[in-house]
This record gives C-alpha cells, structure tokens and sequence, in this order.
C-alpha cells in the first residue's frame, strides 16, 4: 500500500491511498497518516488492515496536487518537536567510491582513515544473524519536523553554508507506541540534502553539515522494502541535465541490515519517547559532489527508484542570513 498526505484546494488535510497508476482516494474518517498509524497500533492492526476497515472515499488527481503543490511529506507530527531526523552513513556498499585515496589503504589497517575503518566494520559485520548483535554504524541527527520540506518545495541552504547538495536515500518512518514499541509504518524516497564542502574539511564538521532541511516522499510505502531498488539521481540545471547517475539501496546494496540499523538506533531510551515520529535516512552511495559538481540556486533535484510511483522532485534554495544576538540573562 502506498500512502500520500496533501491538502485539497480549500487547505483541508486529506491522507490517501494510491493506486498502481498514481490515482488516490481519500481514506475515510482520519486526516492524516500519523493519525491513521495511531488508529492501527492502539487496534493491534497493520496500516493495511486499518485503511480497509476505514474504506475510502472521494478519489484525487495527485498528479495535480504536485503540480499545484498541495502533497505534503507522507508523515508527520502535530507538533514538530516531537518528530526527529537522523541518519546513518556508509552503509552502502558503493559508500566510499568518492573516497579514491582511502580505498587504496584497505590493505592497510594501520593505515585506514575513521571513515574507511567505519565502513569496512560494516562490511565486516553490519549484516549479523538472528539474535545477534552486529556493527555500530555511523550515525547523526539532522533536526526536528520543522526541517522537513515538502515535495516540490524548495530546499533553503543556509546563508553560512558552503555547499548544498543532494544525497538520494530510502527512508525509514517509524511511530512510537504507547509501551515504548518503535513502530516502521514504511519506507519513502528522500533527499537527505547536506554540506559537502564542510564535510570535507574535517570529518569532526560531519554533525554541522547534517543540520540542513531534507525532503522526502511523495509516497510512504507499507510492507518490506525490495532487498534490490535501483533508482536514478539528477540535477537540472535551467533546460539542460547537469548530472544523471544510477543509485542503488535496499539491503543487497548494503553492508548493513535495515534492522541492524534500526537496532542501534532505537536502542537508547531517548527515541523510545510514546507518541513520537522518527524519519530515518539509510544512506546512499551516489553524490553528484563527488563528480565535481558544484550546485547553485535555482538547480532542481530529481530523485526517482523503481520502489516508488513519483520522483522526488526540490529546487535548491538559498535561505537570508539571519543575524543574532545572545542574550544574558
């Protein structure tokens, strides 16, 4: 099942699903997925069975709705606070091919940088047996629900911010039950939009070049992810193509497991909190920065995978300087 969250011309909240040719109908009797996830963990239901027993009701053109912009991220929080952002990096089997002059030390393990121990750990032992306990990946948080920008809407690099550019990943989005149980509702397309120059300065600058908006949708996906997605990321630039290039996820182009991930993630407390959302970025390999391209505003990114009905589409935006003082109290 493949679910959209938008707004109808009047500005009212509507969460549909779609069918296989991207026509949707409104589920009856709630006005948004976290709503309809809600719904089904406290009537031990899945979101399938929950959307069957709710029916629906009016159909919708959400080809239209993304042309006019009115689709919203398939998931959300009433209140923004209580929804965070994070992600995981070098899991994907390609994830070092930007990285020439590490590869070259994997023979080496006196030699290797953290970021190539990090991945080769993964490869190691990222993909653990049952009831095994696999590899910590490297991990960071990007924000709360209000860095989260809508398909079709601009991506606001901040004015401070040296590069801005696209990182197309799956997406994991989970709600928390009211005994602490993480719940994955699905997976989603995502840009998870990062500062590439700062990045690579230093390694120790990771976690500044994360807190950055992100998008991801149109479409939440129930069920298991495909072990092999394949899908293509480009950057148009006015009427030409600047950089088209294949990416690949799902767990047959990883070195870790999704639930190897996930277990390292839910395992602290903190994002065990009842009543919250957690949008999870699982990494990618493909990064038009590492061909040498160098985004400007106004570029339009284009995500698209075999996964999904509609590509994920942004356009680069640069947000003002936005002056402050520290007060003392």
């Amino acid at each position: 099942m493949r679910l959209v969250q938008l707004r109808g011309v009047d500005g009212a909240r509507t969460v549909a699903v779609l069918g296989d040719d991207g026509s949707g109908r409104a589920i009856q009797g709630v006005t948004s997925a976290y709503e309809l996830a809600s719904r089904a963990v406290a009537e031990k239901l899945s979101l399938d069975a929950m959307m069957a027993r709710l029916g629906t009701g009016e159909s919708i053109d959400v080809r239209v709705a993304l042309a006019e912009g009115r689709v919203l991220a398939p998931l959300d929080h009433p209140d923004p606070a209580h929804l965070l952002v994070t992600g995981t990096g070098l899991t994907h089997l390609g994830s070092a091919e930007g990285r020439d002059a590490m590869h070259k030390t994997l023979s080496g393990p006196d030699t290797l940088t953290d970021s190539m121990r990090m991945f080769k750990l993964g490869l190691e032992s990222g993909k653990p047996g049952p009831g095994q306990e696999g590899a910590q990946p490297e991990w960071f948080y990007k924000g709360d629900g209000a860095s989260v920008v809508a398909p079709e809407s601009p991506l606001a690099s901040p004015a401070f911010a040296q590069d801005g550019g696209e990182e197309p990943e799956i997406v994991g989005l989970y709600l928390i039950g009211p005994d602490g149980t993480p719940h994955r509702l699905g997976f989603a397309l995502g840009n998870e939009f990062s500062d590439h120059v700062t990045e690579k300065f230093n390694y120790l600058w990771l976690a500044h070049s994360k807190l950055r908006p992100c998008a991801f949708g149109s479409e939440l996906r129930t069920g298991a992810l495909p072990a092999a997605v394949t899908g293509s990321s480009r950057v148009r630039r006015g009427n030409q193509i600047i950089f088209d290039k294949p990416f690949l996820s799902g767990e047959d182009n990883m070195s870790h497991t999704i639930a190897n991930l996930e277990a390292h993630h839910f395992k602290y407390p903190g994002f065990r909190r009842p009543g919250d959302v957690h949008i999870h970025f699982f990494g990618t390999a493909t990064l038009s920065f590492s061909a040498g391209i160098k985004t400007q505003e106004g570029d339009v990114f284009e995500i698209e995978a075999d996964a999904f009905l509609f590509p994920l589409r942004n356009t680069l935006g640069i947000a003002p300087a936005e002056p402050f003082l520290v007060a003392a109290l």
